[in-house]
């Protein structure tokens, strides 16, 4: 055991953890003021109860021994047997990390578990301010996250012999051999995925496309792009498992594609608009690190500025498609999760360099040599993880739609479901008293706060 790695590891875990708050910020500024409480606590919950449910069986599952074809993992792991004082890392020649040390099997449980806790919380920001607080918790945290996130990252995360000598993983892995360093099929298709079948469930926000529907708080968007980015060193870094020479290129990488991404978003805004806007720059930095995600293990920092630049261009495009087809995604979780998601992963294809990471089982991409192989894989990939990720969300929707309900009423969505749903508000705007204020002979009148409303 090298103890550097193994404190990259748990500090990298703690970095993804504070992902799930900078997430909470920059949905909630998003949200119109009468929302926010409900889109904060959405993500909050997350971070409670897939906690429960991985110690219970989601780590089984998703790096437990297959017993499925590739498709899941068995339950030796069930409430974390057999990993106290364990190791991972051992035996295993077709992990992309290629360090020879052992880690601690519970700093890879608990880094693992970051992952599992943003998924859900991603898929919220596509049904904003209409949605029930339980039914979205259900969805989202317990039935969602059964047959949907904790089998995907066993197909792309659990490769043979990494969490036990004579462990069997998942397909993707280690059949089909495509590759995904730190996410972008597991967390980012997969949610952007489910994003889009809810957002079909729900049906439109009442008003829209013709009310305004502008974020409230761009201060608190800007914060929560922060946080978000600061995290992203420990997702996409810290995948190398190991302190060394590939967490610094996925750590580069991360930074380059994620600048680019922020450029390629303004500039079309400037072209298409006149004019960049704040919510576009926070909206491209989080374009560039959800398509870097797959990648940042892969591919020269060249790579990564190409990858980021076409990242934040095509995201910036893809938003603008949910009026043109009346899909009302209210946080953009389709435009820049699922489309960043698939724009990352496909670009290994092109710019994969298997010198980058000398434990890469695919092919070098069609960039460096190796041919359309490696991007056949990647589209197969993030292919089969969209359809499953939609068709389990789309009918888990439509089955709780059909029973305990799914959306608020349009009284309780007009009024606020901050106020409907929690019985609590964001921002007191009860008077004050102008006697100590400024001497005023009567008492203040309260102040409003009108919403301010989506730009795109």
């Amino acid at each position: 055991m090298n103890a550097g790695d193994t404190a990259w590891v748990l500090v990298s875990a703690a970095l993804v953890m504070l992902m799930t708050p900078g997430l909470a910020f920059f949905y909630g500024g998003m949200t119109r003021s009468k929302s926010v409480l409900n889109m904060l606590m959405m993500s909050t919950i997350c971070l409670a109860v897939v906690s429960v449910l991985w110690a219970l069986y989601g780590y089984s599952w998703a790096f437990g021994n297959d017993v499925g074809g590739g498709l899941i993992g068995g339950g030796e792991f069930a409430g974390l047997a057999n990993t106290v004082g364990a190791m991972v890392g051992v035996g295993s020649d077709s992990a992309p990390w290629p360090g020879t040390d052992a880690l601690p099997a519970l700093a890879f449980v608990m880094f693992q578990l970051m992952f599992a806790v943003i998924t859900p919380a991603l898929i919220s920001g596509a049904v904003a301010d209409r949605t029930k607080k339980y039914t979205m918790v259900t969805h989202s945290t317990t039935n969602a996250v059964q047959p949907q996130n904790f089998p995907v990252a066993h197909w792309v995360f659990a490769f043979d012999g990494f969490t036990g000598p004579d462990n069997v993983g998942g397909w993707i892995a280690n059949t089909l051999k495509a590759e995904d360093f730190a996410g972008g099929t597991a967390v980012h298709i997969n949610a952007g995925a489910a994003a889009l079948a809810l957002a079909i469930v729900l049906g439109k926000r009442r008003g829209w496309p013709r009310e305004p529907m502008r974020p409230h708080n761009l201060p608190f968007v800007l914060l929560g792009m922060a946080l978000l980015w600061f995290g992203w060193f420990g997702f996409n870094a810290g995948s190398a498992l190991s302190a060394g020479d590939l967490a610094a290129t996925a750590f580069t990488n991360t930074m380059l594609a994620t600048a680019t991404a922020l450029i390629g978003w303004l500039l079309v805004e400037q072209v298409r608009d006149g004019h960049p806007t704040t919510l576009g720059a926070a909206s491209g930095a989080v374009a560039g690190l959800v398509a870097i995600t797959p990648a940042c293990g892969f591919v020269q920092p060249v790579g990564a500025l190409a990858i980021g630049l076409i990242a934040g261009a095509v995201c910036a495009l893809a938003v603008g498609l949910k009026f043109r087809f009346g899909l009302d995604d209210s946080l953009d979780v389709v435009g820049v999760h699922l489309v960043g998601g698939i724009v990352g992963t496909l670009l290994i294809g092109f710019f994969g360099d298997n010198s980058v990471n000398s434990a890469a089982a695919g092919d070098n991409g069609l960039f460096y040599g190796g041919g359309l192989v490696q991007l056949g894989r990647q589209a197969l990939a993030a292919g089969a993880v969209l359809l499953y990720s939609f068709v389990v969300a789309l009918v888990l929707g439509y089955l709780i739609k059909a029973t305990i309900g799914f959306r608020v009423d349009e009284e309780n969505e007009a009024t606020g479901i901050d106020e409907t749903e929690h019985a609590e508000t964001a921002y007191d705007f009860s008077s004050l008293g102008t006697r100590a204020l400024a001497g005023a002979s009567r008492p203040a009148t309260p102040a409003t706060r009108e919403p301010v409303g989506e730009t795109r």
